[in-house]
C-alpha cells in the first residue's frame, strides 16, 4: 500500500517490516493487524487494517514519530 502523507509518500512495498502484531483471530470483525515500517530515509509508520468492528475498519498508514515507534515497539 502506498500514501502520501505531507508531500512524503509510504510505501510498504520499499520500507522495512519492523514488527506486525494481530489482535483477535483471522476473519474476526473486531480484530486487526498493525504492522511497524521504518522507509528508507528513516521514517516509521503504521500500517493498519482490520475488521469491520475493529479501531481499524479500513486498511491505511499512519505516520508516527521516531519516539512513538519506540514506544510502540515496548508496547
Amino acid at each position: 500500500m502506498k500514501k502520501v502523507i505531507c508531500k512524503v509518500e509510504y510505501d510498504t512495498d520499499t520500507a522495512t517490516l519492523i514488527e506486525k502484531r494481530a489482535f483477535g483471530c483471522f476473519g474476526d470483525p473486531a480484530g486487526y493487524e498493525e504492522r511497524l515500517y521504518q522507509t528508507p530515509n528513516g521514517k516509521y509508520f503504521l500500517y493498519v487494517n482490520g475488521g469491520e468492528e475493529s479501531i481499524y475498519t479500513k486498511e491505511d498508514i499512519k505516520r508516527i514519530s521516531a519516539e512513538k515507534a519506540a514506544e510502540w515497539q515496548n508496547g
